[in-house]
């Protein structure tokens, strides 16, 4: 009997906003202001510059493996093929618990930003999570198609709310509206650009790093785009300017419209009237900025968390093809659509979603690991790249026959992420490790146990190698397996 595939049925439009609107999410509108109070203007500007270098050269990379070898769920697939099966099993189960985290942290944040209008604040938050829930299941439940529209306008949302206040905030800076021109000025107040110095630029390197965790969710959609060759190249070189344009942008508009002085900034209590983009659109003079915002913030979180639906329930499907997830994980039902896989995370997220309603304290501790969990998936991907690129060269195969899109200054930019990562990783306990904060410091260091653990354990009982580079499977005919 032939096996069913998932339908190709996302568009090259599709595949573009998904690209970009994964990771523009409340890292953005709410942490970015914490950022520029941190490092200065100058300091928040080199952060995201940086960060985004490296996010170019990480997409590029799947770009390349995403168009060579168009599989849904491809993380897990890619460190298979090209490492290892240990490392496929090891990053597959890695990016599927972090996704259900995510989208569960999602939408228990739409259910908080929801408690801002009096109107819904008389509802339980438990309730406002489950009905959040319902709408993005039935969103990935019927068919792919589904999905990517409502992500489509999700992200649309967003990407014309940057534009707007971009437009707002240089009219501003020049004095064409809001009052007297503000110029560079706020770029020179106090210690400005750089304050803090070199530590308050790693300070917020990390938190920059978080802000663009979504972008590599492109990725995942190659198995089911119609035309995967010309979507994905298209996506990333968009990636790379909407990056340039939406962050370098929004933190230089920030930067030059707020001192960093302003206590408003660091919005430790994540107050959406605090968020950078508020306090901007109420200077301009637009009632009810607050409002309008907190309706924009509402659909970030739930295109996150319908991102993050979509992409945990390709994981198992592909984890499954690999045998290395139960076989029910691996069916299709009459839509195409891996119902069981999704049926699975979801019931994940329900019993995150009760347990965070009883422990908070416990939850948080559990997201202060999701980035190093992110960073690891990065790495293995990129090195998945790295071993590509390596068996292309050991088996003496012409590369432009083999590779319709190829990552720009190989191996510069594989080593540049993997160097960058690495950084990352010791830079979020750098202050941990100066003041001997054992407990963070185990917290910190616990995913990379656990990673590290599954894919030895995975290794040991399976008896699997390394795949040597003159063995590496380089024909093109395991698309959707």
């Amino acid at each position: 009997m032939e096996q069913k595939q998932m339908d190709r049925d996302l568009k090259t439009r599709h595949i573009s906003m998904i690209a970009i609107g994964g990771s523009l999410g409340t890292g953005l509108f709410m942490a970015s202001g914490a950022i520029v109070s941190q490092a200065g203007p100058g300091g928040a500007l080199v952060a995201y510059m940086l960060i985004g270098v490296m996010i170019y050269f990480l997409m590029t990379s799947l770009g390349e493996l995403a168009t060579f070898y168009p599989v849904s769920g491809s993380f897990s697939a890619y460190a298979q093929r090209f490492i290892d099966p240990a490392a496929g099993f090891t990053v597959g189960w890695m990016y599927w618990i972090i996704w259900s985290l995510v989208a569960s942290i999602d939408i228990i944040t739409a259910a908080k930003v929801l408690s801002y209008w009096d109107t819904f604040s008389g509802v339980s938050s438990l309730v406002w999570c489950f009905v959040f829930l319902v709408l993005l299941f039935l969103l990935n439940a019927f068919s792919v198609k589904s999905f990517g529209e409502a992500e489509y306008w999700f992200s649309f949302v967003k990407v014309i709310t940057i534009i707007l206040f971009l437009i707002m905030g240089v009219l501003m800076i020049f004095g064409i509206i809001g009052g007297e021109p503000v110029g560079l000025k706020n770029f020179t107040v106090g210690e400005a650009p750089f304050v803090n110095g070199t530590l308050g630029l790693l300070g917020v390197l990390v938190v920059a790093g978080f802000s663009f965790g979504g972008t590599e969710v492109v990725a995942v959609t190659a198995g089911e785009s119609d035309n995967p060759q010309e979507s994905m190249p298209k996506a990333i070189k968009q990636v790379f300017w909407r990056i340039l344009i939406f962050y370098i942008g929004s933190i230089f508009v920030i930067g030059a419209l707020l001192p960093y002085t302003d206590p408003r900034l660091l919005n430790e209590a994540s107050d959406v009237a605090m968020s950078p983009f508020t306090l901007i659109f109420e200077k301009i003079g637009i009632l009810f900025a607050a409002s309008i915002m907190n309706a924009v913030i509402l659909t970030a979180v739930l295109s996150a968390g319908n991102s993050g639906l979509y992409a945990t329930s390709r994981l198992l499907h592909s984890l499954s093809q690999d045998k290395q997830a139960p076989a029910f994980l691996g069916r299709l039902n009459k839509r195409n659509m891996p119902f069981n896989a999704l049926l699975l995370t979801t019931a994940l997220i329900i019993i995150t979603i009760i347990y965070a309603h009883i422990d908070m304290g416990g939850y948080s501790k559990l997201l202060n690991m999701l980035g190093t969990l992110v960073l690891i998936v990065w790495a293995i991907s990129v090195f998945s790249h790295f071993r590509l690129r390596a068996a292309i060269k050991a088996q003496n195969r012409d590369i432009h026959e083999l590779l319709s899109y190829q990552a720009p200054l190989h191996p510069i930019g594989d080593i540049l992420v993997i160097g960058t990562v690495l950084f990352l990783l010791i830079g979020q306990s750098s202050a941990d490790i100066m003041a001997l904060n054992w407990p963070k410091l185990v917290e910190s260091v616990t995913p990379i146990i656990i990673a590290v653990g599954s894919y030895i354990i995975y290794k040991v009982v399976r008896k699997t190698k390394v795949i040597p580079l003159n063995e590496i499977d380089l024909s093109k005919h395991h698309i959707n397996k």
